[in-house]
């Protein structure tokens, strides 16, 4: 596992065009940007957990 420190406004890379930016620390949470292509699913990982990746994704922004 690799560990990062970054500071808001920092980014990293990720192969395939993905961009994680730390947008906001407020007390013990922190707030991240993900910029994906759009064929990338982003999932927070409860989600990904109880199933619902399986579920059809739209291809219409906004529609979800």
């Amino acid at each position: 596992m690799l560990v990062l420190s970054r500071k808001v406004g920092e980014s990293i890379e990720i192969a395939g065009g993905i961009r994680v930016t730390v947008s906001e620390v407020k007390g013990g949470r922190v707030r991240l940007s993900i910029q994906a292509p759009p064929e990338v699913r982003v999932l927070r990982k409860e989600i990904a957990d109880s199933g619902e990746s399986s579920r059809p994704r739209s291809t219409t922004p906004g529609s979800n």
